[in-house]
Formats: C-alpha cells, sequence, structure tokens
C-alpha cells in the first residue's frame, strides 16, 4: 500500500470513529432527557409489522399535473436517491385495526360495503380518518406514525408503482393523439372486475416487500395535489396538507381526491376514473436516536467508502 492510500484509511476512520461515538453519546442524553424512547410504548395496542425499505435509487414522476397551452403534459420524471431507510406498514391497515381506534373514540366508523372481515382492509375512510388513526395509534405505541407522501410510496411500491405518462411529446399539439393517449390510459384505468376488498396477499408482493400496493385499493398519501400552468409565471405553492382540499391517492394510478371522501364512487374524484376503494398504510418516522445513528452510519459509509474501494483496488493491482 502506498502512503496515500494508507492516509486516505486513516482520515476515513479518524472521521467515522468520531461520528459513531457522537451518535452513541446523542441517543444517551436524548433518553435521559426525555426527547426520545428508550423501550416500547404499553398503550394496548400492538405495532403494526413493517418493512424497512433499504436505502436506494429509483426513477420518480412528480404528483403535479403539468399544462401547457391548456393540454395536459406529462410531468417531469427524476432520478431520485434516497440515503435513509424507511419503515412502512407491510400491509393496508385492516378492519380490526381501525375498528379498535373506532371503539376507542378516537376516529370516525369506516363506510365499507359488505361483510366485516376483520382481517380486510379498511376501506371507506377519508383522509382525515387516516390522519385521526395515525394520531391515535402514535399515542397507543409511543411511536410517531403518519401517512406516506406519495414520493416515499413510490419510493417503497418500487415495481408496483405506476407511471402515468401519456408519453407522447410535450410539443405535439395534434388533438388526435393526444385524445388517443388519454383514451388508452383511462382505458387501463378501468374499474377493476372484482372491486371487493380482498384477504391480504391476493395482489401480490413489491420488490421490497409491499403487500397488496395497486390492486383495488388506492392508499391515501400527505401529498397536495398541484396543477401547474407552464405558460404562467410560477406561483406559490401550497405544500401542506393541512391547507389543501384535494389530496393523492396512489394505486393502480394516481387519483387525486378531496380529503373528506370516503367513497370514490359516490364523487369526490377530482379528475379521471375514481378508485375502486380508498384505504391506506402508514410509515414511521423513527425516533431521535435511530435518526442520529442512522446519519452515523451512512455518513462513516460514505467517509471509508472511498478509502475502502481505493484500498481493494491497490491490493489488486499489487496482486
Amino acid at each position: 500500500m502506498n502512503r496515500h492510500a494508507e492516509t486516505g484509511s486513516v482520515s476515513g476512520i479518524s472521521i467515522a470513529i468520531p461520528l459513531a461515538l457522537l451518535a452513541a453519546l446523542s441517543g444517551a442524553v436524548a433518553v435521559k432527557a426525555g426527547f426520545a424512547s428508550s423501550g416500547p410504548h404499553d398503550g394496548g395496542v400492538t405495532a403494526p409489522e413493517v418493512v424497512t425499505i433499504q436505502p436506494h435509487s429509483f426513477e420518480y414522476r412528480e404528483a403535479t399535473e403539468y399544462f401547457r397551452k391548456g393540454l395536459a403534459v406529462d410531468a417531469p420524471k427524476h432520478d431520485a436517491k434516497v440515503r435513509l431507510p424507511l419503515d412502512v406498514m407491510k400491509f393496508q391497515t385492516s378492519r380490526a385495526e381501525y375498528q379498535r381506534c373506532v371503539l376507542d373514540g378516537a376516529c370516525a366508523p369506516a363506510e365499507y360495503e359488505g361483510q366485516a372481515g376483520p382481517d380486510l382492509p379498511v376501506t371507506g375512510v377519508s383522509y382525515d380518518d387516516a390522519v385521526q388513526y395515525a394520531a391515535w395509534l402514535s399515542q397507543q405505541t409511543g411511536e410517531n406514525w403518519r401517512l406516506p407522501s406519495d414520493f416515499e410510496l413510490a419510493y417503497a411500491a418500487a415495481d408496483r408503482f405506476p407511471d402515468d405518462a401519456l408519453g407522447i411529446d410535450a410539443d405535439d399539439t395534434n388533438p388526435a393523439t393526444r385524445w388517443l393517449a388519454d383514451y388508452e390510459r383511462e382505458a387501463r384505468r378501468a374499474a377493476s372486475t372484482n372491486p371487493k376488498p380482498q384477504p391480504r396477499g391476493s395482489f401480490g408482493i413489491s420488490t421490497t416487500g409491499l403487500v397488496d400496493f395497486a390492486g383495488n385499493i388506492w392508499e391515501w398519501t400527505s401529498t397536495c395535489n398541484r396543477r401547474v400552468d407552464l405558460d404562467k409565471a410560477a406561483e406559490t405553492e401550497i405544500l401542506d396538507p393541512a391547507g389543501c382540499g384535494i389530496i393523492i391517492a396512489s394505486g393502480k394510478h394516481r387519483s387525486p381526491m378531496s380529503s373528506f371522501v370516503r367513497n370514490p364512487k359516490g364523487g369526490g374524484c377530482a379528475v379521471g376514473a375514481p378508485p375502486d376503494n380508498l384505504g391506506f398504510r402508514l410509515v414511521r418516522r423513527p425516533t431521535f436516536f435511530q435518526s442520529v445513528v442512522a446519519f452515523a452510519r451512512r455518513a462513516a459509509t460514505d467517509a471509508l467508502g472511498p478509502h475502502i474501494s481505493a484500498h481493494t483496488e491497490q491490493n489488486e493491482n499489487e496482486g
């Protein structure tokens, strides 16, 4: 090994060790001060099963409606890289899980149709209902639960997340081309032949371990629907869902919905084909200690990674 590689390795370690110590010390201080929990909260409710989505890169098309000269155009698609893991419910919230919140007086009853099978996914719930359930679950478990953003759901669903693109040139003003593309897209969005909620596992699993996404239940997100006219100057954006009446529900396709709607067949869909059903799953926000540890681990990996690669390459060259 040459002196440069040796110095680089030492430098990387000198950065990684203090970061690890900082993570441990910060976590201990947070627990002692009461800012972080040192163990599970006994509220009588078991936290839902989660899958941890490991950091990875993926292509993400913005959940925004873009228009040019009065015609819809595809939203931009970006290469996104997520650097921290995400804990998300493996399954959609079940009727039995939601009913506990109802019986506790913290949630309004769901308005689903048919028999009330406890293990079926809960449907007939609005965005507001989902937010109330997340607050109740957080209180019962001592953890921080919330709805995922559209970006987070795309990150978690991976290969199961849809691409709503029309797939035509944004500068193509031929109405026939656009009409045909829109017709084909709406045909793909047609209602399911069997819209009734099905038992867990009926609609498969994503490569990341997410079960039943993009089946016949659309899932509420925390993302506000936005419309952008590319011919006009940029306007102030509404990013806080609390000040937004139209929220994105994602499934086989994105569907902007009024936040109070429980049954999409009864109206409330802002545009396009309505979902079969509305339900949700939640993400678990990491504790302060978990966040610090994840940050330190990632920083250490970034610091040591290039030096480890250089060291490996040097050994191979010497061999």
